[in-house]
Formats: C-alpha cells, structure tokens, sequence
C-alpha cells in the first residue's frame, strides 16, 4: 500500500498481485477428467474441474477396474466402459499415491458425460451401458453417467 498526499488530499493506492487459486482435489469431491489410457486393469486420466471449477492446470488420477462400477466388480471390462478422449464424471477416493488421485464412478451418477465415435460425432446415451453415433447409428459400449439437469427437481 503506498500513500500519497498532495496539498489539497490524501490518496491511497492499494496494489494487488494475482492470486493463483489453491483448488486442489479433495476425497469426495465430484471431479471431471479426461481419460488418456485404458487398459485392461485401469485407465488414467487427466482431472481438468473440481465441482464446476476449472483447475489451473490438471491432475493425474487413475480409475482401476473395482472401481468402475457398484455391483458385478469382477465381470467389467475397461476397454468396454472407458476409450482415451472420453470426459468423465468421478468421485475422488483417499490418495494411495503421491501424485496421481485415485477416482471411482462406483455410482449412477457417474461415468462417461461426453465420447466421441470414431467418425469425431458427439455421441447420444442410450442406455447405461451404451452410446451411439447419430451420424453412422453405431453403438459403442460406454459406463454412462446418469446426468440429471440442474433444473429438474427429484421428489
């Protein structure tokens, strides 16, 4: 802070630096990531929000298999709920590695939000475990995340 005075006043300028925000995630927090490799046990992604806060820069996590779905753990196949590029919806665990968050969509909510065809066409949900391609109408299988607007009230 810097105060300067004139004859006739006193004028106070207050210089403020850049604040970088400090949003790290958080066990339990609803995060959306992008997934870059999948393989048969887990697939890795890039953590890019926090909530509906857009991160400064990303995160690695890792989503294992046993932690894709609710029930019928043994039988998920990752190749057949994630594919590199998808953007997902996940719930931070409690951190077991420095470094990389640990992540779960072990819950309706959810799973893949947004995946593209192989074509690059946006594709539409149409049941929980499978999206299709409006441009070819091919299907591909998906963990799709029940996403419910924010203006729809549940009773």
């Amino acid at each position: 802070m810097f105060l300067f005075q004139s004859m006739l006043q006193t004028h106070t300028i207050t210089v403020r630096g850049i604040t970088e925000q400090s949003i790290v995630p958080a066990p339990g927090d609803i995060v959306t990531a992008m997934v870059t490799v999948v393989n048969h046990r887990f697939c890795k992604c890039s953590i890019k929000c926090v909530g509906d806060i857009v991160l400064t820069r990303p995160y690695k996590g890792i989503l294992r298999k046993e932690d894709v779905r609710a029930v019928d753990k043994d039988r998920v196949e990752m190749y057949k709920s994630y594919r590199p590029g998808d953007i997902i919806l996940a719930r931070v665990l409690p951190m077991t590695e420095a470094h990389t968050y640990q992540l779960s969509t072990a819950e309706n909510e959810l799973g893949v939000a947004i995946a593209h065809s192989e074509e690059g066409v946006a594709m539409v949900p149409v049941s929980w475990t499978q999206m299709q391609c409006p441009k070819s109408m091919s299907k591909e299988f998906r963990k799709v995340a029940k996403i419910v607007p924010e203006h729809v009230v549940n009773e």
